[in-house]
Order: structure tokens, then sequence, then C-alpha cells
């Protein structure tokens, strides 16, 4: 639970301001913090005192390496860390949910299905750990958080390489002694066979509300590990042999995490439904009160001085409103964000968060969602416990892919059924980066790695360009490689795919301590051929960046058009000829904040359009600028735009929703409603055949606005920050950080 900061805690670290504290113990303090743009994170950090010993120091970056292993999938997304600085201090994701201890303490054991969904996800996460030679050696109830999409594996402060004896020696035990293995309680080497008896001792516990070698004195555990038969008694008969093999004392008896997983679940169903009610509740407790926190601090002692120390923050000041759209992905929901997604899910009685009141508000024609709510009854069509991605990511997700819509994010795509929810298939990614996949509309295709041998020494990693299989999200055959000795490609990007080709932006340089490269080039592939088209180079990138060299990528005609971050984080916008990858114009979007230009681009044959000011367009074939608003709307502000039939979208600020002529920039209508200024000029609407689709983040709903009314005619209470239109299914699938959603389209 949250609790006051201390007189004599820092203000902040990095870009991220303290607002409580979450733990302390004898290695360091942990935070709750928020960056400028408001994303709730924890902050870990390390305790002065030790912080002067290399040996706490190596063990504290080998932890933010580990973390940043295992990814946001299975573990707290590292953000940000300084391992390096006076304190050291990782930024980390702020998961949203209870330890698995306080989940059984609250909710009692868990049912046989949700400890066999438990395990399977957390062979899930082992395995990656173990599949990059890491062990993580200290796997407890206490280390795992139980989340709304799944567990979460945290705490990597022994975790190490395999092999790698410089912070320990033989003879010394490290680790929890209720959860180690054999080989461990005697100072041996811990492999990850280590890993999984430690598993299968978390998920007696899950089980069972007791560890297999009861409790005690360290000495009196420590033995009983080591020489004693483990206690199952309350496991269910179908998990109790499953996990006496885990429990083996030889190690090279216990199965593999895969082997594992494939005897506990099927890999079906969506992990929140096996929950008990008593955690789902939990969890969205948990998602509410972080909003509520107050920053507070406690005064100094009456014999000391008030003082604080200085931290290198920015100065403290309101969030703007993009920056808390921004702040949900990776963290949390707002309060009343959460209404429409965890109070539905949950299924409390209190009644959910509907369109606001205050001055000049008229309520609009009732819809299908302004009525109060039933128990578990959504305002949706449908609503599942899927997360998107963060904001800083590939702006076309979820991509629309034939009959289905591809959500990436968490290390993971999936395919979705717009008209149910339901997912059609998974796969992995290597990293939490929806950048890997692209979609022209109707295929989908993904960047994807390749191993090549099995010796740790020699093995080699390669990266294919290839389409996915919608029916199964299997890899199809590779169309090119990415990455070969010729043009290097150590990351890269699915920038776009049109017109049988794929647009990839590829990096070349070596990798240092996790940092950005800073060369890269633009590539055309041949869908049909695999031929590569062209290769041009495009502008120095600072390698210490944490920042995306891309914002987005859109291809139309012979153009393709980018946004580009350059060094000083400034915008430009540079468009290629498609045919030879030759820059054909390059210009300074000015003003432009790199952090919320990341929108789909609105491009056709003949115009780029682009809102964040004036509403404007920009001829394709030099840049030149072919209208704006100016003349008509001066100094009006507008956010992204969107095409259809002929007319540009888009949200003035303060007014609501206009339209203009694609072709000379004629105003056509602007919306009537009285609740139009409510609509977020930032967030991109969604445009039907009947109905435009705006936000509101004020009041949390998504608005129909009648396109022949020019009123809002409907109202559904939505936890979603980005829209799009599937328009085969005629849904809008709304996407937030913990829930996706579909709509009707009309």
């Amino acid at each position: 639970m949250p609790s006051p900061l201390t007189h004599d805690d820092p203000h902040g670290f990095g870009p991220y301001r303290l607002i409580a504290r979450l733990g302390s113990g004898g290695m360091g303090t942990v935070y709750l913090a928020r960056s400028p743009g408001g994303r709730t994170v924890a902050v870990k950090t390390m305790h002065a005192r030790i912080a002067t010993e290399a040996a706490f120091r190596t063990r504290f970056r080998l932890e933010a390496d580990a973390a940043r292993v295992i990814g946001g999938r299975h573990g707290a997304q590292v953000v940000e860390a300084d391992p390096l600085a006076e304190t050291p201090w990782i930024a980390t994701e702020y998961v949203l949910g209870p330890p698995l201890d306080e989940a059984v303490e609250l909710a009692g054991p868990l049912p046989e299905a949700s400890v066999r969904a438990l395990g399977a996800a957390l062979c899930g996460a082992l395995g990656q750990l173990h599949g990059s030679d890491v062990v993580h050696r200290d796997l407890k109830p206490s280390n795992i958080m139980v989340t709304a999409h799944g567990p979460k594996v945290i705490d990597f402060g022994i975790a190490r390489a395999l092999g790698d004896d410089r912070l320990t020696h033989t003879g010394a035990a490290v680790g929890t002694p209720a959860f180690m293995s054999p080989e461990q309680a005697t100072g041996g080497e811990h492999t990850p066979a280590g890993d999984v008896f430690a598993l299968a001792g978390v998920l007696v516990f899950a089980a069972t509300g007791h560890g297999p070698f009861g409790d005690g004195r360290p000495a009196d555990l420590l033995y009983r590990v080591t020489y004693g038969e483990p206690d199952l008694t309350g496991t269910p008969a179908a998990l109790a042999p499953i996990l006496a093999g885990c429990l083996a004392k030889d190690p090279a008896q216990r199965p593999t995490t895969a082997e594992l997983s494939a005897r506990l679940h099927d890999g079906g169903g969506e992990f929140a439904d096996l929950l008990p009610d008593a955690v789902l509740a939990e969890i969205g407790r948990r998602a509410s009160e972080v909003w509520q926190v107050v920053p507070q601090r406690l005064p100094a002692p009456a014999d000391q001085p008030e003082t604080v120390p200085m931290a290198d923050v920015p100065a403290a000041g309101g969030l703007s409103r993009r920056g808390l759209l921004m702040a949900g992905a990776g963290s949390v929901l707002g309060v009343a964000g959460a209404g429409a997604g965890v109070w539905a899910v949950l299924g409390q009685d209190a009644p959910a968060p509907g369109p606001g009141t205050g001055p000049g508000y008229t309520k609009p024609k009732p819809g299908p969602s302004v009525g109060a709510l039933k128990k578990k009854k959504l305002d949706s069509v449908w609503q599942k416990q899927t997360g998107g991605p963060d904001d800083d990511q590939n702006p076309e997700v979820p991509m629309v892919a034939g009959d289905q819509v591809v959500l990436v994010a968490g290390a993971e795509a999936r395919g979705v059924d717009p008209k149910s929810g339901e997912s059609a298939w998974t796969f992995s990614l290597f990293a939490d980066d929806s950048w890997q996949v692209a979609s022209d509309g109707e295929r989908v295709y993904q960047i994807l790695r390749v191993e090549n041998g099995q010796d740790l020494m020699t093995k080699t990693v390669s990266w294919f360009l290839a389409p996915v299989d919608l029916r199964t999200g299997k890899a199809g055959t590779r169309i090119a490689p990415v990455s070969d000795s010729r043009h290097n490609g150590i990351i890269s990007r699915l920038l776009a795919v049109a017109d049988a080709t794929a647009y990839l932006a590829i990096s070349h340089g070596k990798v240092k301590s996790h940092e950005r490269l800073s060369r890269w080039s633009v590539t055309a592939v041949d869908l049909a051929s695999g031929r590569r088209k062209w290769t041009d180079p495009v502008p120095f990138h600072p390698a210490k960046s944490d920042d995306n060299h891309f914002l987005s990528a859109k291809a139309s005609g012979n153009r393709l058009v980018l946004l580009q971050q350059m060094n000083d984080g400034k915008v430009r916008i540079v468009a290629r000829d498609t045919r030879t990858g030759k820059v054909a114009w390059d210009k300074p979007w000015d003003g432009a904040d790199s952090r919320y230009v990341r929108d789909p681009l609105a491009v056709d044959g003949r115009h780029l359009y682009l809102g964040y000011g004036p509403l404007r367009a920009l001829r394709l074939s030099d840049g030149g600028q072919a209208w704006d608003t100016s003349s008509v709307r001066p100094k009006k502000t507008y956010g992204p735009a969107v095409l259809k039939g002929g007319a540009v979208y888009a949200v003035e600020k303060g007014l609501g929703l206009v339209s203009y002529g694609a072709g000379g920039g004629k105003p056509r209508w602007a919306e009537k409603s009285a609740e139009g200024p409510r609509a977020d000029h930032v967030v991109r609407p969604v445009i039907g055949s009947e109905y435009a689709y705006t936000y509101s983040d004020t009041d949390k709903v998504l608005r129909a606005v009648g396109l022949a009314s020019r009123t809002t005619e409907q109202l559904y209470t939505t936890s979603g920050t980005r829209f799009v239109a599937h328009e085969k299914s005629r849904m809008v699938i709304a996407s937030g950080p913990h829930f996706l959603a579909g709509f009707p389209l009309r």
C-alpha cells in the first residue's frame, strides 16, 4: 500500500517525480512516481550506504538487465534505469495486481484451473529468461504479481547469467529457503531446473495455501528441502503427480518449462476468466486507487531542519491532456477510465461513469450505453481484458487485417475477431516492440527471429521478413533476410506495407549496453520475389536516445512519407520516392512535439494532411503547402486528420468535429452539439457512413455524431484511447492500456 514520502526522500529520479512510498528493505526503497507526461511507474532505488560497494552496484545493474530480458509481457517492463547514478535507480511499469501470496490470503487457495493457467504463464516467463541464459534463483509467491492479463515475475535482485559466479561462491546458499531447490540449498549450481523446482513450490502454495516444505527456521527449511519429501496435501489429484515430478531432488529428472507448460494448460481462454472474484476485485481496486494517491511528505522530526534533497527532475506542472492519455499505457487506468472496464468485468453494483453534466451540457439522445449499466453488462458490444501498446509505439495498432484486427503489445501479437473480441491466435515477439508487425489492410507481415545452432558459444541469430498465416498466427515462408553479412540489421522496424512492397528501417553498428544504434537505412523489399528494390541511408540519430527514430510512416502511390525524430528531438517530414528510395523532399514540422504526433498519417495520392496547429495539406509531389485553415479559422488548433470519401475530418479544439474538402480545403460543415467542445482534439476520430465517432476524456465516452444532423446522437462509455474502424464487420475497435472493446460502426 502506498505511504507518504519521508522528509528526506528526494523529489525524484531522472524525469520521474516521486508521489509515495511503496516499500523499503535492506537493499533500497521502492517509490510510486510519475513522468512529466503522466505515466505512473515504480522506481526502485539502492540505499546510499551500500551504493558505494561495487558488488552491490553490479548486482543492481544485473537486476535491470534481467528485467529487460523478461520484458513487459512476463514482467514489469523497464521504462528507464540509471545504475551508474550516485543513487542507482530503475523505473518500471506499475503493475496492477496483488502479489500471489496476498491474492491467496485474500481469496484462499486458487481453483485448479487458475493454478494451471498460472503455472503455464510462469513457464513462459521462465522460458524467456532461460532462453537468454539467465536464471531467476528467487521465485516465490511474493515475487509474482497477479494481473488481469496473467502473472508477472518481478525482483531479479539475485538473478544471474548461467555460469557467472562473480557475485556468489560455492557453498553459499542464496535465495528464499522455503522455495529453494536442493542444489541451491546446499550452495551448488542453480540451473533452469532449479527455477522449475521453485515454480512447483509456488504452484503448491497457490493450490493449497502452504508451501511444499512448510515453514519455520531457515535451517529447518533447508534440511527439509534437501532431504525431506514435499507435502502435497490439498493439491488437486490431477496436479499432484505433475508437481511431484518437478520437485524431484535430482535436477535431471525435472521437466523443462516447455514440457511442464504442456502438461498444465492448453493455452486457451482468458486468464482473467479463471481468477476468483475476490482477486479480480482487488485488481480493480488497485487500478482505481493509484490515481487517488495524493503526494504527501512527512515533516522532519522536531530537532531536524525541514530539508529535501535536490534531484534532477523537471519543474512540477499540470499534466497535459495528451500526457494523461499517455499515462495509462503500460501503467494504470484512471479512476473514471477504470469504470467502464474494471467496473463492468468485476460486476460491482455501483453505477458506471457516464457523460458529464457541467454548464451548457445537454444530454443527447439516449443510445445503447447511456442508461445505467446492469451488473456484468458492458457498454460495448464486447470487451476483453487485453491491453494495447504504449503511445510511443506503432500508431497503426490496432491494425486492420482482412476479417481480423491485430493487436501488438507486451511482446505479443494477437489476432482478434472484431465481431466478438475472441482471440484467433497469438505469437510472441522478441521484444515489446509493435514495429515488428505491419499490415497492408488484408495481409500481415512480421520480422521473424531465427536462432541458428544450439551451442551457446557459436549460436547465431538471423532476422527475416515473413508473412503471417491469419488462420493460425504462424509465420509463413521467409520472404527475405533482414539481417545478413552485407546489410547487418541489428535492430529493425517494419515501417509500412503497400502495393506488394514492404518498407523497413534497418540499423547498423555495434550494440553498447542497451543503447539505441546511430546509423539507419530504409529498405524496400518486393514481397513477391524477396528482392531488395533499394536501400538508402537516413540521417544520424543519437545512440543514447531511448526514442524511436521513426514516429509514423505511410506509403501511398509513389511516395513513402516518414515522420522522423532528429538528434535535437525535432520532427521532420521526409518523403521518399517509392521507386528509387531517394528523398523527394524533406522539411521540418515546426512546433511539432515528437511525443504527441504519433498518429496514423492521412495521405492520399495528392496530399499529406496534418493537424496539431492549423489543419493543412502538403503536396506529395514537392512538400509545398496546398491549403490550410488559417484563412477561414485563424488561430484554431486541430487534432490528427482522417480521410473519408474525398473529405478531411478532424476535431477542432473547443468546437468539435469539422470537415473540409480534401482537394482545396473548402469548409464543408462543423459539429453543432453543445457537448462538441468536450471532444478531445488529439484523439483521432473514426468516420462511418452515418456517424463520426469522437472521444471525450473528460466524460470517458465515445460520441457518435450524426453526419446528417451534426449533433451527438449516441454515447458509449469506454476506457479506450485509440479507435480504429473495421469496416468489414461494421465495428469500431477501441484499444486502451488494459482493455480492448468493440462498438457498432454505422
